[in-house]
């Protein structure tokens, strides 16, 4: 059945694996980082942080290898891989995504972002990626006190954008953040970029699409 949607206030959009293709970029460079400085590393750990700020994947970190796993080592050599690769322009736009913000602005209705990554990535991101001049608000991990699946980083997009929760439709790849959207009263579509909806999220009905071209077409009617 082809998804139907009525028009939102706004639209608060997650940022990586959502708008971006960087979550395989990322953890194909968690494992390059972890290797190159001797570490145990298993692409399970990097699949349970999708979604999450970097406090709490730390800790997903240090609960898979022990209190002693170098974990700030790990986050250095890794930021310096990452930043690298932001500048090398490798973390693309997904697909349809600037044709749906397109319609957006074509319609009026305005747009925020609602991430786990820190304001100064989300914002170098962005940029790299000319997408930056199409949100309104930003509303990033290092901002929140508690990161997705907690429902603050999504009331704060809206009440940056001014915006009512459930009035707001949210677009997110990660169940995490999907749960977070949920929490916040807010309209949410579920298009999976790694990761695949958990039961829980089939439960509560979220609508979940292949793509961005579903949600285009959805809010083109």
């Amino acid at each position: 059945m082809p998804l139907t949607l009525a028009r939102p206030e706004a639209v608060i959009f997650d940022m990586d694996g959502l708008l971006l293709d960087s979550e395989r970029v990322a953890l194909d460079l968690l494992a390059q980082a972890a290797s190159s400085l001797s570490l145990p590393w298993q692409a399970e750990v990097g699949f349970s942080m999708v979604g999450l700020n970097s406090r709490d994947s730390d800790v997903l970190m240090l609960d898979a290898y022990g209190a002693d796993y170098p974990v700030a080592d790990l986050r250095q050599r890794f930021g310096e891989l990452y930043e690298a690769a932001i500048a090398d322009g490798l973390i693309q736009p997904k697909p349809y995504v600037r044709e749906l913000l397109a319609r957006l602005e074509a319609q009026r209705i305005p747009c925020a972002v609602a991430t786990s990554t820190r304001r100064t990535r989300a914002e170098a991101k962005l940029i790299r990626a000319h997408l930056l001049p199409h949100f309104k608000a930003l509303a990033c991990g290092d901002e929140v006190t508690r990161g997705k699946p907690a429902p603050e980083i999504f009331e704060l997009a809206a009440r940056r954008i001014g915006a009512q929760p459930t009035k707001c439709l949210v677009l997110e790849d990660s169940n995490a953040g999907v749960r977070g959207a949920v929490a916040a009263s807010m309209k949410v579509v579920m298009v999976p970029d790694m990761l695949r909806p958990d039961a829980d999220i089939r439960r509560l009905g979220v609508p979940v699409v292949d793509s961005l071209r579903e949600v285009l077409a959805a809010l083109s009617v």
